[in-house]
């Protein structure tokens, strides 16, 4: 009789509650989120004892800013950007990678003028953000003897691939190898990378989780970082079903230039993304301060940390 009572006890007995966290994306979903959506839709978070509320931001310089007034528990971030943010105050740590190799590169027509990134000279140079981008630009230029004095500089507002196809510009820094090289494609105008890390720029991790590290809950992002890890094994063992799980999630999803950028982001996603790189990160904390970007070097512990490591 005892044992009935327990388990009637035990089937009246509310679920156990998820711990609930938000993460803030660094645009609109898209391939780049692969983790995080097959995290949810597999079920991780679950069974993570996780809720995560995935949103993304009206504005894509809010997220960092967000997690730093504790309005958000984690925000999809930019390696290099974190460098900045970190000396101009803002209480923010790495806490994991998502995008564990630069995606940005210097985007030109294939049969363009552009046949190398020395045929830059006196030719315009589209770019959306000023201050990282400028200074990437200047180092590729520098291999040939070449300053921003060379080229000209004109701000294209985010309309990349377009400023080039159209001929208003002649190359753009900041396109996606992953995104506007396919768009391109797609329109009929093929283009072709320059990427970064083969330019004189150090390698970086393009997107990142960060942290506030006076207000977070260290138990719940290791969970997250976990249940990442495991959608991420999944999506490298199993592409196309992973693909069709995720434009699934949204008819926005489900055309040609997603398609195409999956295949090529997948498998740059970081598999250990809880793991950090000491060395990857004091270089180029070292590019920043030798191009003038920053002024005071921040030890890599003052930049980004590994939760498993604590």
């Amino acid at each position: 009789m005892r044992y009935f009572a327990l388990i009637l006890a035990l089937l009246a007995a509310p679920a156990m509650a998820q711990d609930k966290m938000t993460l803030i994306l660094d645009w609109f979903v898209n391939p780049d989120h692969g983790p995080i959506i097959l995290a949810e839709e597999l079920g991780y978070f679950t069974e993570a004892g996780l809720e995560v509320e995935i949103i993304a931001p009206a504005d894509p310089s809010d997220p960092p800013k967000m997690v730093a007034a504790g309005q958000a528990d984690l925000a999809i971030s930019y390696q290099p950007q974190l460098h900045m943010q970190v000396e101009n105050g803002l209480p923010l740590r790495r806490v994991g990678t998502l995008v564990a190799t630069p995606l940005n590169c210097l985007l030109v027509l294939a049969d363009g003028p552009v046949k190398s990134t020395a045929d830059l000279k006196g030719r315009k140079v589209g770019f959306s953000v000023a201050g990282v981008e400028e200074v990437l630009l200047s180092t590729i230029l520098a291999q040939h003897d070449l300053s921003l004095d060379d080229i000209e500089l004109v701000s294209v507002n985010w309309s990349l691939s377009p400023s080039l196809m159209s001929g208003q510009v002649d190359a753009v820094i900041g396109a996606y190898r992953n995104f506007e090289l396919n768009q391109m494609e797609i329109e009929g105008v093929p283009g072709r990378c320059f990427y970064i890390e083969e330019e004189g720029i150090p390698a970086y991790d393009e997107l990142i989780y960060v942290a506030n590290p006076d207000r977070m809950n260290a138990d719940m992002l290791r969970r997250f970082l976990h249940a990442t890890e495991r959608a991420t094994q999944y999506i490298m063992n199993h592409p196309q079903e992973s693909w069709e799980i995720f434009a699934g999630t949204s008819p926005e999803l489900q055309d040609e230039l997603n398609e195409k950028a999956w295949a090529d982001t997948f498998p740059r996603f970081a598999t250990r993304p809880a793991a950090l790189d000491h060395a990857r990160y004091k270089r180029f904390e070292q590019f920043l301060l030798d191009t003038g970007m920053i002024e005071t070097p921040t030890p890599v512990s003052g930049l980004a940390m590994d939760l498993n490591a604590e």
